[in-house]
């Protein structure tokens, strides 16, 4: 029955993915926020009045990213198993972004991931979306400018239209979708430092045409790195109409580096969730591991800590090496602790949480 209704979706969708942006799509509001927001800025430590962003301890919905395919899927009710039957609630996985087939999805691993998230009521499906392709090409500065003022010209609206006619034909209309991410880096093509208001623009471009779509009521985290990297991700922040969630990459680095330093830093922990406060949104760590500082147990207590006293929409651990434990048996002190944390985690129960209450 799984691969019927399947097969029946995917030709349905051979109808649905191919017409053209339709002409009541939102994008004229992209014009109206070139300008970098004043709030952009984050205000130096101490500055008053700072929002409240500390929360009572409870638990988050939480997952691994345990490979991108659908063959993965089977990974996550493994991993669960070996946290003592834990409710991962979360899954998430990546479209390719080699070229712009990509970036429409492949409608069986669409679908399987969808039937997953709807297995089960209080399931987050978080998929990571490129803006531009080839997303890990090396592609220089001038040339990802030059893709973002194409992009702005609706050149690419087609594929996040097909994109997301088939989240929504296969049962993903409530996706989590981290658009763009890491775009304070340097390692991605969907990246912002080239040109932050066209980037912005585009982001607001791809939201509109995304929530064009009968049916859908995604999501979209904006979801930076931890820190400064090449640019401060304030500048990158695209308005609070196209954004439900505030979320950030935090891995433990660089060497050396301890979980204190990770919250004070500019534009680390603390910038985050008081951002995230002023504009009532909640805060999520899409992806978040260890890294240079080896087998480091106190980075994963503190962080774990970290999340579950915050409002935090959800959680997915990279479980690969350098970066896990499940997958990965480089970090056995840090596995343990994560394990005793997490083994039996209830999850957080279904339709709660300021995730549901900022979706669209």
């Amino acid at each position: 029955m799984r691969f019927g209704r399947l097969t029946l979706a995917a030709a349905a969708l051979l109808l649905i993915t191919t017409a053209s942006v339709p002409s009541g799509t939102p994008l004229s509001q992209t014009e109206r926020h070139d300008a970098v927001l004043s709030s952009d800025a984050i205000q130096p430590r101490g500055a008053a009045p700072r929002p409240v962003v500390q929360r009572a301890k409870h638990e988050v919905p939480f997952g691994a990213f345990v490979g991108s395919w659908d063959n993965y899927i089977p990974n996550i009710a493994r991993m669960a198993t070996w946290l003592g039957n834990a409710n991962m609630q979360v899954g998430h996985t990546y479209l390719a972004g080699n070229g712009w087939q990509d970036i429409e999805g492949e409608n069986v691993v669409l679908g399987l991931w969808s039937q997953w998230r709807q297995g089960d009521p209080s399931r987050k499906l978080v998929l990571g979306v490129p803006m531009l392709v080839p997303n890990e090409g090396n592609v220089p500065d001038a040339e990802v400018a030059r893709l973002l003022a194409r992009g702005n010209k609706g050149e690419f609206d087609q594929h996040f239209l097909k994109l997301a006619r088939k989240l929504v034909a296969l049962g993903g209309g409530d996706t989590v979708v981290t658009l763009g991410w890491e775009m304070n880096g340097v390692t991605y093509t969907s990246r912002c430092k080239p040109d932050p208001t066209a980037w912005k623009a585009y982001w607001r471009r791809i939201v509109g045409v995304m929530r064009s779509v009968p049916g859908q009521h995604f999501q979209f985290d904006f979801a930076p790195n931890r820190g400064l990297d090449a640019i401060p991700w304030t500048r990158c922040y695209p308005g609070d109409d196209v954004v439900d969630i505030i979320g950030m990459d935090s891995y433990d680095q660089p060497a050396g580096g301890t979980f204190d330093e990770y919250v004070s830093e500019p534009y680390g922990l603390q910038d985050q969730v008081e951002f995230a406060a002023k504009r009532g949104k909640p805060v999520s760590y899409p992806e978040w591991g260890l890294f240079r500082n080896g087998d480091n147990p106190e980075f994963v207590r503190r962080m774990v800590e970290w999340m579950r006293t915050h409002d935090t929409a959800y959680q997915t651990l990279t479980d690969y090496c350098p970066h896990g434990f499940w997958q990965c048996d480089r970090n056995p002190r840090s596995g343990s602790v994560f394990k005793q944390l997490m083994s039996g985690s209830p999850g957080a129960a279904a339709g709660t949480g300021s995730a549901q209450a900022a979706g669209r």
